[in-house]
């Protein structure tokens, strides 16, 4: 059942949603050449906790850490380690942050260094493919047709678009319903509400949509190793549009 927010849940969600994009704040100085994703997850946690707020993620179905970071083939769910980043890579990271019982998620792609035109051209539309689908977010449209706008833009300029992994609700918990296709799925899908609260993430490929699990159960990697890319905000649904939750409030 899809849950409509009240002005009260909206508002704490704001505030969890504010963690989130402070966090990313916080962690943009040490994206460089040299640092282990395992020294970003304990700058991140540790700034959530400080924030008087908890890492969603942190055992979220047995997931060990408090972000999720993942480097160029990676698509999502990458574990930190003990791996460094050099120069060249891009990285996703995507944080979630539990305010007096509401989750903001939000994930944004990074370069290290420079990085090649590919990658350059990669980060540019999968960005902007996630502000094409949040422009059908207002009232009286249908959830699908974010999925379509955002699939119509990748495919506009070549990129592959994962299917296997989707947008979702968000509130109480980290991922409620409805699910937020970032393709075209044949059929309306749910009215949009006001007070409904979802986050949008394209996830997209710079070759293939196939994608498969590594060996950890969690990291997602594309088909043919090419890069991958991926932005998320949660938003709430207004009458005429949308408010991103995700950021500076």
């Amino acid at each position: 059942m899809i849950q409509i927010k009240t002005k009260e849940e909206i508002a704490l969600m704001k505030k969890a949603g504010e963690i989130v994009y402070l966090t990313h704040k916080h962690l943009i100085p040490y994206i460089k050449e040299g640092i282990t994703t395992k020294e970003l997850d304990k700058l991140a946690e540790e700034f959530i906790l400080k924030s008087n707020a908890i890492p969603s993620f942190k055992n979220y179905n047995g997931y060990p850490s408090s972000i999720c970071t993942s480097i160029n083939e990676e698509v999502v769910h990458g574990i930190p380690s003990n791996r460094t980043l050099k120069n060249g890579d891009i990285i996703s990271i995507d944080i979630g942050a539990c305010y007096k019982g509401y989750h903001g998620d939000s994930a944004w792609s990074y370069k290290v260094g420079n990085i090649s035109s590919e990658k350059e051209y990669l980060l540019k539309h999968t960005e902007l493919a996630l502000y094409e689908g949040l422009k059908q977010v207002k009232e009286g449209n249908y959830l699908n047709d974010i999925g379509t706008a955002i699939e119509k833009y990748a495919h506009s300029h070549n990129l592959g678009v994962v299917r296997e992994l989707v947008g979702h609700g968000v509130g109480k918990k980290l991922h409620e319903e409805p699910d937020v296709p970032n393709y075209n799925i044949r059929k309306k899908g749910p009215l949009l509400k006001e007070g409904m609260t979802i986050a949008i993430e394209p996830m997209l490929n710079l070759g293939t949509h196939k994608v498969y699990i590594k060996d950890d159960d969690w990291t997602i990697v594309t088909g043919d190793n090419k890069p991958s890319a991926h932005f998320e905000h949660t938003v709430v649904v207004t009458k005429d549009g949308y408010e991103i939750l995700t950021k500076k409030g």
